[in-house]
This record gives structure tokens, C-alpha cells and sequence, in this order.
């Protein structure tokens, strides 16, 4: 399903389960040494499907460690992004010198808990909403821009710092309302099986 949304050169790995056979590093495994289950799952699926997607790149395994504000770290050379939810695993790489950064998004397909839509969208952005009924899509698209822009930036982006246009076509887009080494992003989005996936993709050649 992911592989829908990216452009030639980004390599991608999605389960729709955890049943994989994948022994952690130790560096991997003191991350997670005190999570639930459910945690581990996420964490080790999503690890899998790195490795996964790296070894298309030719690029040896290795140990993917959580960094600052919790953003894989990816081998030298690398862009990437994880994503997770409940029977969903996904991840994305790249190599640097194509794309400077790269976000993926997967949620259930289905309304946002109560309050939620207010405290991560901007009016202009809720008007739009009843063209597709879907808030939770808007929230994806933004985590997808967050996951893009914090490699970039290595700073924070609130949800209301980026004003995002969603379309009937499959893509959105969206623009960003602080300085930064991007104006703004170009994304695209899925609804199948019960989810809903958004990628955002930044050419090499894309920052300004």
C-alpha cells in the first residue's frame, strides 16, 4: 500500500502483522527493555520492515536507535521514516543525495477522539473537512509533514504551524507558517483496508 504514494528511489517495507523473526540489536533492545507488549511489537515490526527496505538500498543492517525527540536514526547517507498503528507497520529510506527527507503517516480510518480535531488544525483547515469527512486524514497528513520536517529543521513544528490543503485527487499539500529550510511540502494520500496513509517526499534538489 505505501508504495503507492512514493516516487522512484524510495525503498519501502510494510507488514500488516508481527510476525516476523527479527532479533533486535542490544542497543535496540535496552530501548525497549521496560515496554509493554504491545510497545515491543511496534518497535520490533518496524525495525524488520527498516531492514527490510535498507537491504533494497544495498545498505548493510544496523541498529536503528530512537534520537532526539524520538526520530530513528538512520544510517549515514539515509533519510527514513517509521510508522505504526493497530495492524499496520510501515517503513520508508532513501538515500540522501535523491531526497533530503522523507514522512510517513498509517491511521485507522476513523474519526479523531473528540477535541482533538480543534487542538491540531487551523479554521481554514476545518472548513475543508467537510469535503471529506475524514479529520483523521488531516492529522495524518500533518504527522507525515512533521516527520519530513524535523530531520530538516531539528526543531519542533507545532500542528498549527503548517497549514495543510487536502485534495479529492490523492495528494495535499501544505504551507508552512514559520521560517525554515522549506516553505512548504507536497504529499499524497490512501484510504484502503481500513486505514489511511500519507507520504510526504523531499527531493535533494527540493530545499530552497
Amino acid at each position: 500500500m505505501i508504495g503507492d504514494l512514493l516516487p522512484s528511489g524510495v525503498a519501502w517495507s510494510e507488514r500488516f502483522d508481527d510476525e516476523v523473526a527479527e532479533a533486535l540489536y542490544p542497543s535496540e533492545e535496552q530501548v525497549i527493555a521496560k515496554a509493554v507488549p504491545k510497545r515491543r511489537r511496534e518497535f520490533t515490526t518496524g525495525r524488520w520492515c527498516a531492514r527490510q527496505a535498507l537491504h533494497q538500498l544495498g545498505v548493510p543492517p544496523a541498529p536503528i536507535l530512537p534520537g532526539e525527540r524520538g526520530a530513528p536514526g538512520w544510517p549515514q547517507g539515509i533519510a527514513g521514516s517509521i510508522t505504526h498503528c493497530e495492524g499496520y507497520r510501515a517503513a520508508v529510506v532513501a538515500h540522501l543525495d535523491a531526497y533530503a527527507s522523507v514522512g510517513v503517516d498509517a491511521e485507522p480510518n476513523e474519526p479523531l477522539p473528540p477535541g482533538v480535531l480543534d487542538a491540531i488544525s487551523l479554521p481554514e483547515e476545518r472548513a475543508q473537512l467537510s469535503a471529506f469527512a475524514w479529520d483523521r486524514l488531516l492529522f495524518s497528513a500533518k504527522e507525515s509533514i512533521y516527520k519530513a520536517w524535523f530531520p530538516l529543521a531539528r526543531r519542533w513544528l507545532d500542528f498549527t504551524e503548517a497549514r495543510v490543503e487536502l485534495r479529492e485527487d490523492g495528494t495535499f499539500s501544505a504551507k508552512l507558517l514559520v521560517d525554515g529550510p522549506v516553505s512548504g511540502f507536497e504529499g499524497r494520500w490512501l484510504a484502503d483496508t481500513g486505514l489511511l496513509l500519507t507520504a510526504v517526499t523531499v527531493p535533494a534538489n527540493g530545499l530552497r
